[in-house]
């Protein structure tokens, strides 16, 4: 998706001020900004379908749902992955959206992924389609503040010989549109690093991970994000438990990450 100048000399800047404060700072975007970025993570998580906003995986204990495949959990199930649906949730009630009162505050209604799937056509998932299709500004201004935040966390998570590298190669990243856009999308996607429940074997998959992987200087940054990351996913596929076929999603996981550099 191409960017027009103006956001992208918008995007760096206001970026570039929180790394280089190693705070969060409020990034301010235009509707349209945060439209278009939320419309291309959409694309990347399901193809800019509608019906991928309702998403169960096959083999996963939860539903992903949204732009961003926000995973939510049924009652009485917890899992070692970011369960960030019901944080979505109430960001959208805050910011003005008519949220059902069944979907707030609550653990999933499914309570299995066969369930999920034999209610796909229900008024019930059509209401919550609805919700998430008329949502992407304010989807993407929620994972827009994530990226806000994920810096000084990851500063906070790293051993102290990587601090400086990571803080730098954040840096790097920030010199171009894409170098952005691929912070944001996979701190979405894989998450910040800094979950000590979201490791295999003790090793994570996360942004931290990716960023603490790289070693260059200079232009070249997205590049090096993307061959990094496949190496840091590869990774996690191959600590993964063989239960649950990690395996079957790494071809799209290194596409998306290769698609960060075009």
């Amino acid at each position: 998706m191409k960017r027009s100048p103006v956001f992208r000399i918008l995007f760096i800047a206001v970026l570039a001020a929180i790394a280089l404060a190693g705070k969060a700072s409020a990034v301010s975007l235009s509707d349209q900004e945060l439209e278009a970025i939320g419309r291309r993570i959409w694309q990347n998580e399901c193809g800019g379908r509608r019906d991928g906003l309702t998403s169960w995986n096959a083999g996963e204990q939860f539903a992903s749902l949204g732009i961003g495949h926000f995973l939510w959990y049924p009652k009485g199930v917890t899992g070692p992955f970011d369960a960030a649906f019901p944080r979505l949730a109430r960001h959208l009630a805050t910011n003005g959206a008519a949220v059902p009162e069944w979907v707030l505050d609550r653990p999933c209604p499914w309570s299995s992924r066969a369930d999920f799937l034999a209610d796909f056509r229900s008024p019930r998932m059509e209401e919550l389609r609805r919700l998430l299709a008329g949502t992407v500004r304010l989807q993407s201004q929620f994972i827009v503040e994530r990226m806000e935040a994920s810096l000084p966390k990851m500063l906070e998570a790293a051993p102290a010989a990587q601090r400086e590298n990571v803080r730098a190669q954040f840096q790097r990243m920030l010199g171009s549109s894409a170098g952005v856009f691929a912070l944001i999308d996979y701190v979405n996607f894989k998450g910040e690093g800094t979950q000590e429940t979201e490791r295999y074997q003790g090793e994570g998959w996360g942004l931290l991970q990716v960023l603490a992987g790289m070693s260059g200087s200079g232009p070249g940054a997205v590049g090096e994000f993307a061959v990094t990351a496949a190496k840091v996913l590869t990774r996690r596929v191959a600590n993964s438990p063989p239960a649950r076929g990690e395996a079957r999603w790494l071809t799209g996981w290194k596409n998306r990450v290769r698609g960060y550099t075009r």
